[in-house]
């Protein structure tokens, strides 16, 4: 009888085992496949910039981008691209690959720019970076988990692709009419004029630098939007007296549009 205890106990006891290691598979490989998901990420991610010989520094970063489509196109908000450049001193639009101070520049171009939705497509030269996959961003929904890859403040950080998780806490206009007409701004206006769209409300915070940042599915990578916190902020927040930690993303559906109707080499 003691024998037969003893082998129930040690059956027992190995299956609790099992289970312990069962329950906590999921979460292990959960996060083994972000860390995947990220590495894969990382490469189609860009620092947007203009460079200047003989400016110090040479290199002004504005934003980040990411490739897209053919791996020469490269997506990014329309705010932080300047419309006229130094031409007469040499300055040129670039990309920049890489990290650190290891990293390539590559020239850009403007290929195409819908103000509207905050986005602009660049036109990279060179060999094609690993390109994005856009997802449905009309399937998501509240509470969806979300991480974007970006460069906050690499102007004083440097040259370092971050990555933040963050979670789709809800979908609202971009912009709407203020209580009162002594909130009203300039941008809050125009926006209202424009038409409202809807855009993604994220508990995640984005610093200066994340603008142009990829929104995406942590789980397979797929990209649902694109952050851009500061021309949203500028419609929707003009009325705080303190900026708040809210970020915000433009669908991806509009990313989808410009390339389908706008974009051509």
């Amino acid at each position: 009888m003691a024998i037969t205890r003893h082998r129930v106990g040690a059956i027992m006891a190995l299956f609790s085992l099992n289970l312990l290691v069962f329950l906590l598979q999921p979460g292990i490989s959960a996060a083994a496949d972000f860390v995947e998901i990220v590495r894969a990420v990382k490469p189609s991610v860009v620092a947007v910039g203009t460079f200047q010989k003989n400016r110090s520094p040479s290199v002004v970063f504005v934003a980040t981008g990411f490739a897209v489509a053919d791996g020469l196109t490269i997506v990014t908000n329309a705010h932080a691209i300047r419309p006229v450049l130094d031409t007469a001193n040499n300055e040129i639009l670039i990309v920049l690959t890489g990290q650190g101070s290891d990293y390539q520049p590559r020239e850009a171009r403007v290929l195409v720019t819908d103000k509207t939705h905050d986005l602009t497509l660049l036109r990279i030269k060179g060999a094609p970076l690993p390109a994005l996959k856009l997802g449905d961003s009309t399937q998501i929904s509240d509470g969806q988990p979300l991480a974007f890859t970006g460069y906050p403040l690499a102007m004083g950080l440097g040259l370092y692709a971050a990555t933040h998780r963050a979670t789709l806490s809800a979908i609202v206009p971009i912009a709407q009419p203020t209580p009162t007409a002594r909130q009203l701004s300039p941008t809050t206006i125009n926006r209202v004029r424009e038409g409202s769209f809807a855009v993604f409300q994220l508990d995640g915070t984005a610093y200066p630098g994340n603008s142009g940042s990829p929104l995406y599915d942590p789980t397979t990578g797929e990209v649902l939007g694109v952050l851009s916190a500061a021309a949203v902020k500028g419609a929707k927040e003009n009325a705080l007296t303190k900026p708040s930690g809210i970020s915000y993303a433009i669908p991806s559906q509009h990313i989808k549009s410009l390339l389908e109707n706008g974009a051509k080499d």
